[in-house]
């Protein structure tokens, strides 16, 4: 049957109900007299048979009408099927009233939609990371920012397979709970560079259209810290470094002042020890200053391609006359088709200005420092996995005594000595392989430091190549 057409029973009834009043007034007559029971008969079944037909018009005009109003919600434009034109005036009107609400819904629809668009254009210029969270503690939506903190769109996860923490996910909890979370959260995120946030948990005025019932927001304070614990270390290890050679200085200007003051030859030996311990501290002032430099950039990787067998070789040229004092020669071993790695021109030549003037003062005199440049299949796990294979490895070796595997790990702390006594009279400041650390990470690179004692020591940078990879005919990984 017709999915527009009434029902028989339907009709039936329908028909029987409003015949009620005409069926009452030939069962009147009848019984007056008035009609005769076959006359009654054959006008009550005309009467209900005009009564089905006519009624059945009716009906159908409605289930058309309704049929339409249904689908109404079902459609994505406004303009999607054709509307049907009943002739009855009430369908008429049950018709307009059914098409002026959609209008008005979908113009409202319409300026949610731009609202949320708009919204979203606004999140996602703002400078730290958000994301939206829903009931269930999913993410609904999260700005660019928080896409590039996370390498991916969250959306969709559950927030605690984003931030594991917990401090962080109570904050949460209370806010979806309808409770107040605390002023401020702090997270850290784990990685090559740890970075850390202040994380703050709000609940949004009502749900919005997707269901975010609360905003999360992601502050990086990582610099600040940075600036906090540097300032801290300068405080401490500074001024531990700086109190020797000033006690000297002014042990020294004292004695210069009263009892040494006539005596040339006391006068010419106290002034080279100042001379010496005020450079000692102009040297530890500048290495500071660069170490600050560096970690100030560290979260910028550098972009440019940089030659390493030319800058290598104006380093050993700037150390050749160190070299020959102890009679030790320096060598560059590099393939011709060596391609560029990606870095900054300068803090590279720091690197390795540090690297080859440590094995020129812990090496031993008439000992040759080997520089080793190569393509490696693989880099260590620290660097980062799209820049691993293949990457290009840097090993400055030298013939010295060697480094016990016990202080291996610490080499590369701030103002850490092996040999504290021999590293001061050497002129070291005890910051060179931190600096070359905060350099290599700042590259998305790696560093590894092997020492065998007795033998001597090898320390090798891993860093990107620059441009296409070439093919994995390299020397053995890492």
């Amino acid at each position: 049957m017709d999915r527009l057409t009434p029902s028989l029973g339907r009709l039936i009834g329908a028909a029987m109900l409003v015949c009620v009043p005409a069926t009452a007034v030939l069962l009147g007559l009848t019984l007056w007299g008035r009609l005769s029971v076959g006359v009654a008969l054959v006008a009550g079944v005309l009467i209900w048979t005009l009564t089905a037909l006519l009624l059945r018009s009716i009906l159908r005009e409605f289930m058309v009408v309704s049929r339409h109003i249904r689908g109404l919600g079902g459609r994505s434009e406004a303009g999607e099927g054709a509307a049907p034109t009943p002739r009855l005036e009430i369908a008429q009107g049950l018709l307009g009233a059914a098409q002026h609400l959609d209008r008005g819904w979908r113009r409202r629809t319409q300026a949610l939609r731009d609202q949320l668009r708009s919204d979203e254009q606004v999140l996602n210029t703002l400078p730290d990371p958000l994301l939206m969270i829903a009931k269930e503690a999913v993410v609904t939506r999260a700005n660019e920012a928080a896409r590039s903190l996370f390498g991916r769109d969250p959306a969709g996860q559950e927030i605690i397979t984003l931030l594991r923490d917990p401090g962080v996910l109570d904050s949460v909890e209370r806010v979806l709970a309808g409770g107040t979370a605390p002023r401020q959260t702090i997270w850290v995120m784990p990685g090559a560079v740890e970075r850390e946030f202040e994380v703050r948990a709000t609940p949004l005025p009502s749900p919005s259209i997707d269901g975010s019932v609360a905003l999360l927001g992601l502050h990086d304070i990582t610099a600040l810290r940075r600036l906090e614990q540097m300032r801290a270390d300068f405080v401490a290890n500074a001024s531990h470094e700086l109190r020797t050679p000033l006690s000297s200085l002014i042990g020294f200007t004292e004695t210069l002042s009263t009892s040494a003051k006539n005596d040339p030859e006391a006068r010419e030996r106290f002034l080279a020890i100042m001379l010496e311990q005020g450079r000692r501290m102009q040297r530890l002032i500048e290495d500071l200053l660069s170490l600050s430099r560096i970690e100030m950039e560290e979260h910028t990787p550098p972009d440019e391609a940089v030659v390493l067998p030319g800058l290598i070789a104006s380093v050993t040229r700037f150390l050749e006359i160190k070299a020959r004092e102890k009679t030790m020669t320096l060598s560059v071993e590099a393939p011709p088709d060596l391609p560029p790695a990606i870095g900054d021109a300068d803090q590279l030549s720091q690197i390795f200005q540090n690297l080859l003037d440590n094995a020129i003062k812990y090496g031993r005199p008439g000992t040759p420092v080997e520089v080793r440049l190569a393509v490696v299949e693989r880099g260590p796990p620290a660097m980062p996995a799209g820049l691993r294979a293949p990457c290009l490895r840097v090993s400055v070796i030298d013939h010295g005594e060697g480094i016990a595997k016990a202080h291996l790990p610490r080499l590369t702390e701030r103002f850490y000595r092996v040999d504290k006594a021999r590293s001061r009279a050497l002129g070291g400041t005890g910051l060179g392989l931190a600096i070359v650390k905060h350099v290599v990470v700042r590259h998305r690179g790696a560093m590894t430091i092997e020492s065998d004692p007795g033998l001597g020591t090898t320390v090798s940078v891993f860093l990107p190549l620059h441009g296409p990879r070439p093919p994995r005919r390299a020397a053995p990984s890492a």
